[in-house]
């Protein structure tokens, strides 16, 4: 698909709520954002996809060619994308699913798109299946009004990838444990999968931070130089937060041959040392943001 095709389908699509024509008419098509894993700059591809209940799943096909496409590089990189399906827009955690779940689900796609088969025949690389986690619809959520709300919408979904970390490396110990062969036992599925959320938290508590201490605390202390303690223990802790990141990047990396006891004391102390930071941040920030209007108002030109 050459650029200026690529780039008409993407107008076209956003223009009629996710419907082309042409030669793509009909298809299931999403668009995908990606961020360059060099550059770092927005990368949009349209793709096909089949669902899987609320996930979508996409594959890696490049045509059959030789090499993985560029999307799928970078979601390695960056696992967090953005998805544009139809008139909805939402961020997703890309996961590329591993060994036999990768062999059912690429069952699955041919079944709905025999085209798959052949561009898997064409080419001895083995075609990525990855799978786009959709948000649930949380009716329950409060709206958000409010700088006070975003802070802790951005803190609850931190807590709950911390949380999906916990369970899926419980889920991993409990294969190992079904497999006492030794060695790195088999958990389909799971490597990958606790790879890309660890990053997807670590990048976004790295923005979450970047964009605090670099905006919003100098702003907050301007108006409230009587904080100044609290603020410099905010900032020191975003410097030790860092290096707790390194080190849960690194344990989770050796969690295929890791003992588990001593891996689950680690990872709850790291949990420990991070919750603790939200809960102070909110302890003393949210009484100075509950008046500030989210989104804020476009400023004139």
């Amino acid at each position: 698909m050459s650029h200026a095709f690529q780039q008409s389908v993407i107008n076209e699509f956003r223009a009629n709520a996710g419907k082309v024509g042409g030669p793509l008419e009909g298809a299931d098509l999403l668009l995908l954002t990606t961020t360059g894993a060099r550059s770092g700059k927005p990368h949009t591809t349209p793709l096909g996809y089949v669902r899987d209940g609320r996930r979508l799943l996409v594959v890696g096909s490049n045509l059959g060619a030789p090499l993985h496409p560029d999307w799928y590089r970078d979601l390695l990189a960056r696992p967090t994308v953005r998805v544009e399906l139809g008139d909805e827009e939402f961020d997703s955690l890309a996961v590329p699913a591993e060994g036999a779940r990768r062999d059912e689900l690429f069952a699955r796609v041919v079944a709905e798109a025999p085209g798959y088969a052949d561009y898997q025949d064409a080419t001895d690389r083995l075609l990525p299946v990855v799978v786009l986690e959709r948000p649930e619809p949380d009716t329950a959520a409060p709206a958000i009004t409010s700088l006070a709300d975003k802070l802790v919408e951005v803190h609850t979904w931190l807590r709950g990838q911390l949380r999906h970390v916990h369970d899926e490396t419980e889920a991993h110990f409990a294969a190992r444990a079904a497999h006492p062969g030794g060695g790195e036992a088999p958990a389909p599925g799971l490597g990958l999968q606790i790879r890309q959320r660890c990053l997807a938290f670590c990048h976004a508590l790295e923005f979450h931070h970047t964009a605090e201490g670099g905006h919003m605390f100098p702003t907050m202390e301007g108006y409230h130089p009587e904080l100044g303690h609290v603020f410099d223990r905010l900032r020191e802790e975003h410097r030790s937060i860092g290096a707790v990141q390194s080190a849960l990047a690194a344990l989770l990396a050796d969690v295929a041959v890791a003992e588990p006891d001593r891996f689950r004391a680690e990872l709850a102390r790291m949990t420990e040392e991070l919750t603790a930071h939200l809960d102070y941040e909110e302890e003393h920030l949210l009484p100075l943001l509950a008046g500030v209007p989210w989104p804020p108002a476009p400023t004139a030109s």
